[in-house]
């Protein structure tokens, strides 16, 4: 659902969106496809892939308490420098 408040991706950004949500979570390693996670709106190059709790969840999520996040010592730098790399070794 494309939000409003933000401009829709350009066409190499929704390539960039689907290669995120293809990939497994960044913060817990749940199997994919995952959502992707903005660490600021509308910035999609640093899109994180993270299963919907790690992403929504109330008690996990980094919308929420960020329970899971504090477990694994991860922030959204960390999953993000993950995610680069596994990106540029495909």
């Amino acid at each position: 659902m494309q939000s409003k408040n933000k401009p829709k991706p350009t066409i190499a950004e929704q390539q960039h969106i689907v290669r995120i949500k293809s990939m497994d979570c960044g913060c817990c390693g749940a199997a994919g496809p995952s959502e992707a996670h903005e660490i600021e709106q509308g910035m999609w190059w640093t899109s994180l892939p993270l299963c919907q709790d790690c992403h929504r969840g109330a008690f996990n999520g980094i919308h929420g308490q960020q329970r899971m996040w504090k477990v694994l010592k991860k922030d959204e730098m960390s999953v993000l420098n993950d995610t680069i790399r596994l990106l540029m070794e495909d």
